[in-house]
């Protein structure tokens, strides 16, 4: 166990790692938070830079503190089957003759591979001098556990690169009186998304074996599904109707499985990070419940793999969600007339490079909502910054 915990754990012996292309976005709010006491989970899709984060974090600790005060676990290798998080922490109390209230600093990666974690990470935030980090491609894992960390955590979700991100990691910069480049950069971004080993490499077989994991490992493995064709045909199926409404029962009808089963295997994608959805804009529960759903994709680059590059309005839109995700959004549909997404009292209407027709420029413009915006390039997008 000590030479698995040296192996992954470099700085101890003052060598060299590589912590890769930091993402400031996250980075600033992850590190600025080094001196609280809540436990951090960062969350996201699976290969979406959780493990990169963790280790830039690191990067960025290591210019404060001791190297041996830091501690980084990779919760699922093999060395650690059957260990508790407490056995692999005092194994690395042993190895540094740390003392029981000295400040520690613990990166736990993939930490609901350990059952449990919960009461184990409440024990450590209780009775000892720890700061965590945590990481989990799994929303329903952490939701079912965190009553336990209610007053103790805060989560981060870390979404595939924006556009600016994706300008960092190709290499590409564009001076400002060369920005009309920016639009062929853009085309690009539409086609290859956000994941960042594949802006990278432009593997179609890295993303192929991405969703493989989470359609295989993290969903059918772990909700011992029998009907492995009906859960690959829905992930066709919800890529294809991004920005569309959809209804389970209609869902089961084209798939032939009961509506119970579309509906939790629907939920599963969500829990995975991998689709959204959205409600509809209305008065009641009741009808927001009982209205069709919008779905979108956390990396359109992986929609784009498995459905071909085709309907850039739709893919555009997608961005648009991601960038307001956070503000709960919903969609507005009255008198077979849609409003993309309305946050609070804004509604937004995307229509990438195209003009909006006078029937819907009128319903757009009379609808009851303070403040309308019209997305139509990428520029647009930071409009939707300065939304409260």
């Amino acid at each position: 166990m000590e030479a698995s915990l040296y192996l992954m754990n470099p700085w101890w012996e003052n060598k060299e790692f590589n912590p890769g292309i930091s993402r400031e976005k996250y980075l600033k709010e992850l590190v600025d938070g080094l001196n609280k006491k809540d436990i951090v989970f960062i969350t996201g899709l699976r290969r979406v830079g959780k493990t990169m984060l963790l280790k830039q974090i690191i990067h960025e600790l290591l210019k404060r503190v001791e190297p041996k005060k830091i501690l980084y676990l990779t919760l699922d290798f093999i060395t650690f089957k059957d260990k508790s998080i407490h056995e692999l922490i005092e194994e690395f109390r042993k190895i540094h003759a740390h003392k029981i209230d000295d400040k520690l600093y613990l990166f736990l990666d993939e930490v609901t591979q350990i059952p449990y974690f919960e009461k184990e990470l409440k024990n450590l935030y209780d009775l000892e001098n720890v700061k965590i980090y945590a990481s989990s491609s799994s929303a329903s894992l952490l939701k079912s556990k965190n009553n336990y960390l209610v007053g103790r955590s805060k989560i981060v979700e870390i979404l595939p690169l924006d556009f600016n991100e994706f300008l960092l990691f190709s290499g590409i910069k564009i001076a400002k009186s060369n920005g009309h480049l920016l639009d062929k950069e853009f085309e690009e971004y539409l086609m290859i998304g956000g994941m960042p080993e594949y802006v990278l490499t432009r593997d179609i077989g890295y993303i192929k074996n991405t969703v493989e994991q989470i359609i295989y490992k993290d969903i059918i493995a772990v909700h011992d599904i029998k009907d492995k064709d009906s859960v690959e045909k829905l992930f066709i199926l919800l890529c294809e109707r991004i920005g569309k409404r959809f209804t389970y029962s209609k869902l089961a009808r084209v798939l032939s499985i009961s509506v119970d089963s579309v509906r939790r295997y629907v939920g599963y994608f969500i829990d995975t990070f991998l689709f959204y959805s959205i409600e509809r804009h209305a008065k009641s529960l009741n009808e927001r419940i009982a209205s069709p759903k919008k779905v979108y994709i956390s990396d359109i680059g992986i929609r784009n793999v498995f459905v071909g590059f085709k309907d850039k309005g739709a893919l555009f839109e997608n961005l648009t969600f991601l960038k307001i995700k956070n503000r709960d959004p919903h969609y507005f549909f009255e008198n077979e007339k849609e409003i993309d997404f309305i946050v609070d009292k804004t509604a937004i209407e995307v229509k990438f490079k195209q003009n909006i027709d006078e029937e819907e420029l009128e319903f757009f413009n009379n609808s009851k909502f303070k403040v309308k915006l019209l997305v139509k390039e990428f520029k647009d997008l930071e409009k939707l910054d300065t939304l409260v």
